[in-house]
C-alpha cells in the first residue's frame, strides 16, 4: 500500500493509537486536537505532524494542509464535532476518504445521508458481546 496523507482530528485514546500505528507503517500522519497536552500520547516514534486547534475552524483544517491529504479520520469523542469535520472534509476540500467515530448508533443515519463512513464503539462492543453470548 502506497504511503497516504492523513489527518487525525482528536488525539485521546484512539486518535493517538490511529496516529502511531499509521505513523508507523511510514503514513504522513497530521493530528489535530484543541489541547496540547493531548499530543502526550503519542509515542516517541510518532514522526508526524501536531496542530493544535479547533479542527471545525476551516482555518486550522488550513494549518493542517487539508487540501493535500487522502484520508480524513474525525476521532473525538462528541459526535456533533466529529459530524461536522467530516462533513467539511467531505463537502468543502472534497477529501477521498473520510471516516467519522459516532458513539450513538442512532447518529449512523445522519452520517450516511452525508456520505461519511463511521464506526461506532457501541455498535462494535454491542456485536461482540452479541457473539460471544451466540
Amino acid at each position: 500500500m502506497p504511503h497516504k496523507k492523513v489527518i487525525i482530528v482528536g488525539c485521546g485514546r484512539l486518535g493517538s493509537t490511529l496516529a502511531n500505528d499509521l505513523s508507523a507503517d511510514g503514513h504522513h500522519v497530521t493530528v489535530i486536537d484543541t489541547s496540547e497536552s493531548s499530543f502526550t500520547k503519542l509515542s516517541s516514534a510518532f514522526s508526524g505532524f501536531k496542530v493544535v486547534g479547533d479542527a471545525t475552524e476551516l482555518q486550522t483544517l488550513k494549518d493542517a494542509n487539508v487540501r493535500e491529504v487522502d484520508y480524513l479520520f474525525a476521532a473525538t469523542t462528541e459526535d456533533n464535532t466529529n459530524l461536522m469535520v467530516a462533513q467539511v472534509a467531505k463537502e468543502i476540500f472534497d477529501i477521498p476518504l473520510v471516516i467519522a467515530r459516532v458513539y450513538d448508533p442512532q447518529q449512523e443515519v445522519v452520517y450516511a445521508d452525508f456520505g461519511i463512513e463511521t464506526v461506532s464503539p457501541t455498535r462494535l462492543s454491542a456485536s461482540a458481546f452479541h457473539q460471544l453470548v451466540s
